[in-house]
């Protein structure tokens, strides 16, 4: 049994009734409940976490990413912004894979950036709620072969 982190970034806690036509209807607490049903079907043990705090996503992440196989990040605008959290990610070693729920390539430029890409394991973005399964699908597929996958900087 494997360890899966999932950490959401600032805003998504409104899922549900944040500008439904980029993110639609389905609840941070519906995308949980999912996951960590799949996760449980799969053999895996998952812990969530959501803040609208850098400080609060970096602590998280340096408390429980060395005592976890992998995580799915959800950093929302701090995709754009945050060396600081991308710097947590490769401090405790953790593979990570990157997840949006909009594709971001397909928005405004600035979007277009992610400071997470490069130390992904890959990044699943634009099916919406279903970009969290296609990760965890992913996530279990890499711990299922027992590769090396720690994050090169």
């Amino acid at each position: 049994m494997a360890r899966i982190l999932i950490a959401h970034g600032p805003n998504l806690n409104l899922l549900g009734s944040r500008e439904q036509h980029i993110y639609g209807t389905t609840t941070l607490a519906g995308i949980n409940q999912n996951l960590r049903q799949e996760a449980s079907r799969l053999g895996h043990e998952t812990e969530c976490f959501q803040s609208n705090h850098e400080g609060e996503l970096i602590d998280w992440i340096q408390t429980h990413g060395r005592q976890a196989d992998i995580l799915i990040l959800n950093p929302a605008a701090f995709t754009h912004t945050s060396v600081a959290l991308r710097d947590a990610i490769l401090g405790v070693s953790i593979p990570v894979i990157e997840v949006h729920l909009s594709n971001i390539y397909r928005r405004e430029p600035f979007r277009a950036h992610s400071y997470i890409a490069d130390i992904a394991l890959g990044q699943v973005a634009g099916f919406g709620p279903h970009s969290y399964e296609l990760a965890l699908q992913a996530a279990h597929q890499v711990l299922s072969q027992n590769a090396d996958p720690t994050p090169q900087a």
